[in-house]
């Protein structure tokens, strides 16, 4: 009897110990995912696409750009850099005028790396919406780090100040920062395009026009297809009516 109680014991001493030195939680896609503090993409039932712009305005691009969407009825989300703004507040005027989306991309561009303080975070941020608040009249719901860099301090420092973090499709990183080639942009989008996908491109690429010259052959055949283009708020405003039965107002 003695003897079991003894194993008892141990038993129960081992998994104390072993408690205490239990793996930590792995903080992947899925875990920021499932807690709802990271948007990747909103897979849905409809036919919707949102195109995302990252490092402007640039007043040549940028208007291009502008030009195309017009042309094929589409609606994008721009994630601005607040310095760029403040140099070019003419073509934030228009994106806004046009009914696209204006977003959070910090004010320097800077990258979130683990040694990057709370409080340069805070303040990157904060300078940026300044701009785009001033140029917009309203506040950003979005912020998109520059180089999709994220952990648990930005997540914390966003969500004291009423910002979601939206990233990217990983299969619609066009990469066109880089470069790549016009046919490399097309064939990303279009080989890859499904309901709910959010699309990265860059309309401030020095000495570049590929994302333009990409988006005269995304367009018309995403179009041809049945997608509608729309910013990141209403992808999400029709997940939610999909899930819930009504948008959140």
């Amino acid at each position: 009897m003695k003897r079991n109680v003894l194993r008892l014991c141990l038993c129960s001493l081992c998994i104390v110990l072993l408690s205490g030195f239990a793996a930590p939680v792995r903080k992947d896609r899925m875990y920021y995912e499932r807690r709802g503090e990271i948007v990747w993409e909103v897979p849905m039932d409809h036919k919707m696409i949102a195109f995302t712009f990252d490092d402007g305005p640039n007043p040549k691009t940028t208007n291009l750009i502008l030009d195309l969407l017009k042309e094929y009825d589409a609606k994008a989300t721009f994630f601005v850099v607040g310095k760029r703004v403040d140099r070019y507040p003419e073509v934030v005027e228009r994106e806004v005028k046009e009914g696209h989306e204006v977003a959070n991309h910090t004010y320097n561009h800077v990258y979130f790396s683990q040694n990057v303080s709370s409080a340069l975070m805070e303040k990157e941020i904060m300078d940026a919406q300044k701009q785009i608040s001033k140029i917009t009249g309203e506040t950003s719901a979005w912020l998109r780090p520059p180089g999709g860099y994220y952990n648990d301090r930005l997540i914390h420092v966003a969500q004291n100040h009423g910002f979601k973090v939206v990233l990217w499709s990983w299969h619609q990183d066009t990469k066109d920062w880089r470069k790549p080639g016009v046919s490399f942009i097309v064939n990303k989008v279009l080989k890859n395009a499904r309901n709910g996908d959010i699309v990265l491109m860059h309309d401030h690429v020095s000495n570049s026009m590929q994302t333009v010259e990409a988006l005269k052959l995304i367009l018309p055949e995403l179009k041809k297809r049945g997608f509608q283009f729309v910013t990141i708020s209403e992808l999400i405003n029709e997940k939610r009516k999909e899930v819930f039965g009504h948008p959140k107002k």
